[in-house]
């Protein structure tokens, strides 16, 4: 009885810590970064070229925020066009290979596919976004459209790039606190580096529920 007692109280401690240095990073590193970085010109959906995000889960995070601005160039594609942005056929081939991949690279295909969900997930978020933005606002709307079939093919790259980066992450992202404060690091570095909207720091918390596998955590 008394070492289930002095177990929660751990876990207890563990968790506050693990939440202070979380709020901490999500605070700090944003702040400092963002007096850092050089002034740009902000794109649609806050696009600026610079360095990969902070920590062991930077790499990662940067293919995340380089999906969602494919995101970017799939709503210029389809928007004023008939073409829907829910493709639930193509949704489920995407996943499918997800599956196929993530087996062979020793990863749970389930976990992959729950995290690459997120993308779509995310992608939709943004595209919905820019589609409201652009009707409202016709003067911001592009005035290009990108190729889609030029888009996908660098969609199944980066799916291949993000599989290929779980793995490598595979055994920080199993550790939950841990999991929890290279998130916080990378998603606050990210977000000031980007200098991302709100439109997408919503995806991007969207695109990272499933980093930590058995963390759950979000980075907004």
């Amino acid at each position: 009885m008394r070492q289930m007692v002095r177990l929660r109280h751990t876990v207890h401690r563990t968790t506050t810590v693990a939440a202070l240095l979380v709020g901490t990073t999500l605070v700090a590193v944003p702040q400092a970064l963002a007096a850092a970085a050089p002034a740009s010109a902000e794109a649609p959906g806050g696009r600026t070229a610079t360095a990969e995000p902070l920590g062991r889960l930077g790499p990662l995070t940067g293919l995340v925020i380089e999906r969602l601005r494919v995101g970017d160039d799939v709503a210029a594609s389809k928007f004023g066009t008939d073409s829907p942005i829910e493709d639930p056929v193509r949704e489920q081939q995407v996943l499918e290979q997800v599956r196929t991949k993530a087996a062979a690279l020793g990863l749970d295909p389930e976990d992959a596919a729950a995290f690459f969900q997120d993308q779509i997930t995310a992608s939709k978020t943004v595209q919905k976004g820019l589609f409201a933005r652009w009707t409202a606002h016709p003067e911001e709307a592009p005035t290009t459209r990108p190729d889609l079939t030029e888009i996908r093919e660098r969609l199944d790259r980066l799916t291949t790039d993000l599989l290929d980066e779980l793995k490598a992450t595979e055994a920080l992202r199993a550790k939950p606190v841990a999991c929890t404060v290279q998130l916080a690091l990378a998603g606050g570095s990210a977000t000031a580096r980007e200098r991302l909207d709100t439109l997408h720091r919503q995806a991007l918390g969207t695109a990272t529920h499933h980093v930590c596998v058995t963390g759950r955590a979000t980075v907004s």
